[in-house]
């Protein structure tokens, strides 16, 4: 069984031609330092003609490797919130499957123990991971 992560802002307007640019940036920065070639990043969808109000959406599949799920999880969650900072009067929805990622004006999206390093450390022993984070 998977998990993923999912991510999506709506609004009545479309991305101006700024925010797309900027969205793009955010983009490639996270492709830029994402620590894992075998894993699943960030994923932007297509816009879908169906659902105008939504301007960005996208999502990313956890990795089974326990030793990277914590860095993953950082790492993608760090790219939504600059995302959403790129986007801010858009209403955002993050979730990992059923559960509601919190947004904090301070810290952005963040999970508990997301950069608890023993923990990290522990899973990484657990799956054979090296714990790399971006």
């Amino acid at each position: 069984m998977s998990v993923s992560l999912y991510y999506s802002a709506r609004r009545t307007t479309p991305l101006t031609e700024a925010e797309s640019a900027s969205v793009a940036r955010v983009v490639a920065a996270h492709m830029a330092s994402f620590p894992y070639d075998d894993e699943e990043s960030l994923d932007l969808y297509d816009p879908d003609a169906s659902e105008p109000e939504e301007i960005i959406a996208g999502s990313t599949k956890m990795p089974f490797d326990p030793g990277h799920l914590m860095p993953v999880i950082a790492h993608v969650l760090d790219s939504v919130t600059e995302l959403r900072r790129a986007v801010p009067d858009a209403e955002w929805r993050v979730h990992m499957d059923d559960l509601d990622v919190p947004w904090d004006e301070t810290e952005g999206y963040a999970l508990p123990g997301m950069r608890d390093t023993d923990l990290i450390a522990e899973l990484a022993a657990m799956g054979g991971g090296d714990g790399a984070a971006g």
